[in-house]
């Protein structure tokens, strides 16, 4: 399986997931995921599935420091309903990472390890996302704004040559080079399309 080689260089996002410990899943519970992992489950790499990375990653930054984010004890609240825009696309790859859900999460075991009713739609914040911890209540919000992160020029113009389906073996190659590049310089530039809100 061949892929840009900057997925490899993006720091991975390292968690503490007990329910994992408990069934022997891995040992001691310490999971790790890289930008791959995230890209294979959302079946591409665009700006959205970086950002909802990178949301994810410096948001448990902010809330845990220097501990290992608990995977299962974090509550994620986005501002957009649930089919508007991207913030499905948003909610699985953040779901991936922390394991919170709406619905559809592991029910638990004797009332631990529960994952759903860890998500909601439509909350009355300002930013991208909240993400809360559940031991201490403690939240941060994070705004996603990668606007000012542009693409090639020529990216436009190649997209339409794609879509009116006459676009070369050659341009179909192009355009997607030059909309990795763009994904790669979004990492590259962390503290220009993140904010955190404490």
């Amino acid at each position: 399986m061949k892929y840009p080689l900057f997925f490899d260089t993006i720091e991975s996002i390292k968690l503490q997931d007990n329910l994992s410990a408990l069934l022997g899943t891995f040992e001691g519970g310490n999971v790790e995921y890289g930008y791959l992992d995230v890209v294979k489950s959302a079946g591409h790499s665009c700006p959205t599935v970086a950002g909802a990375y990178l949301m994810t990653r410096e948001a448990l930054k902010a809330l845990y420091k220097d501990q290992l984010p608990v995977r299962g004890e974090i509550f994620v609240s986005f501002k957009e309903e649930e089919e508007e825009g991207v913030a499905g696309v948003i909610a699985n790859v953040v779901t991936q990472i922390t394991g919170a859900t709406t619905t559809l999460g592991f029910k638990g075991i004797g009332g631990n390890f529960v994952r759903h009713g860890l998500m909601e739609f439509e909350a009355d914040i300002t930013s991208s996302a909240k993400f809360k911890r559940l031991d201490n209540g403690r939240s941060v919000e994070v705004v996603y704004d990668p606007s000012g992160v542009e693409g090639h020029p020529s990216q436009q113009e190649l997209m339409q040559k794609i879509m009116q389906g006459v676009a070369s073996p050659e341009d179909k190659e192009s355009f997607g080079e030059l909309w990795q590049q763009r994904v790669e310089k979004i990492f590259n530039n962390v503290d220009e399309v993140i904010t955190i809100k404490s």
